[in-house]
């Protein structure tokens, strides 16, 4: 697999590690009048850098809430530390993936120790009080931007008032692990709390960082901390026509390191036929379980036993643009 080129500058965060909130990275801004407490996080993976780019921005440019509460963060500082261009695909996270480790159980178990877990430890008490969460991704290959927007109808109603990107993706996360975005009342279908992940281009592409600006324009300005006005000139961008909901069947995960898939597939491929192979698990066929069918993410870049290499989704609907 080859390196996709680094089309974007890796900005220097160092001035934003005092934070204001009790926690290195992590700034929180309250407006004294009432209103969410709405969260921008870059950096979950440290390689990941259109998120860093515009909670950088923001920081630089003063950005204050209207009403409410606003928290800009960055998450996986030490691993966004060792990134390497020679080797970028490394520095994902040092010991472990740092949004795998979204649950009470294992944040509370202080047995387990990673420097993920430190850092998520660390980040609890500020993420434990957000009402809105925008935590911002890219993708290991060069797809078109997707939101994330977890299983809930309450992630599908977020994302059709974001009204960008064009699909969602309904999901239950990963077997390796719970994510941020799934955390606590986020996930939970009683509560009002709401959070959306959005994966914004590949890691490196310029057009990502587009991508992050709006959606957080529009996250922001939605939520009402901000007004329109307050947004940066020429972030916001036009929406697409119609949204399209896909729904997650299943994951794909790799037994061992002998995986390999039938074509090289970026994302969101539709095949129209069940039973159609889309690559190869220990030598045996993966093949589609139903007429189309889409895969979401596929990558082998991490590959390793026990890693999701892409998931199984069935269009569920369509939005149309208000």
């Amino acid at each position: 697999m080859n390196a996709y080129p680094i089309e974007i500058a890796f900005p220097d965060i160092s001035a934003h590690a005092q934070g204001n909130a009790g926690v290195p990275y992590v700034h929180t801004f309250d407006s004294g009048i009432g209103g969410p407490h709405v969260m921008i996080n870059a950096l979950t993976h440290g390689n990941e850098v259109c998120g860093a780019i515009v909670v950088d921005a923001l920081l630089r440019a003063r950005l204050r809430p209207r009403r409410g509460r606003l928290t800009l963060a960055f998450a996986n500082v030490d691993a966004y530390a060792r990134f390497d261009a020679n080797k970028p695909d490394a520095s994902r996270f040092v010991d472990q993936d740092f949004n795998r480790v979204w649950t009470a159980q294992a944040l509370d178990d202080t047995s387990r120790d990673s420097s993920e877990l430190r850092r998520a430890r660390a980040m609890r008490p500020v993420i434990d009080t957000v009402d809105l969460l925008l935590d911002l991704h890219s993708m290991h290959e060069k797809s078109k931007p997707l939101i994330v927007a977890g299983p809930l109808e309450k992630g599908i109603e977020l994302s059709a008032k974001l009204g960008t990107p064009a699909t969602v993706i309904c999901d239950e996360g990963h077997p390796e692990g719970r994510r941020m975005r799934d955390y606590e009342g986020f996930g939970e279908p009683s509560s009002g709390k709401n959070a959306l992940l959005i994966e914004c281009g590949q890691h490196w592409e310029a057009a990502a960082v587009t991508v992050a600006r709006d959606v957080t324009a529009r996250f922001l300005v939605l939520s009402g901390v901000i007004d329109k006005d307050d947004v940066p000139a020429g972030w916001i961008q036009p929406s697409p026509r119609e949204m399209l909901v896909v729904r997650v069947t299943e994951p794909v995960v790799a037994k061992s390191m002998d995986f390999r898939f039938a074509d090289d597939y970026t994302g969101l491929e539709v095949f129209p036929d069940a039973g159609s192979v889309i690559g190869w698990s220990e030598g045996e066929a993966v093949k589609t379980p139903y007429d189309d069918c889409m895969l979401v993410m596929p990558s082998l870049r991490q590959l390793r036993p026990g890693v999701t290499v892409v998931r199984l989704g069935k269009i569920e609907r369509r939005i149309q643009s208000t």
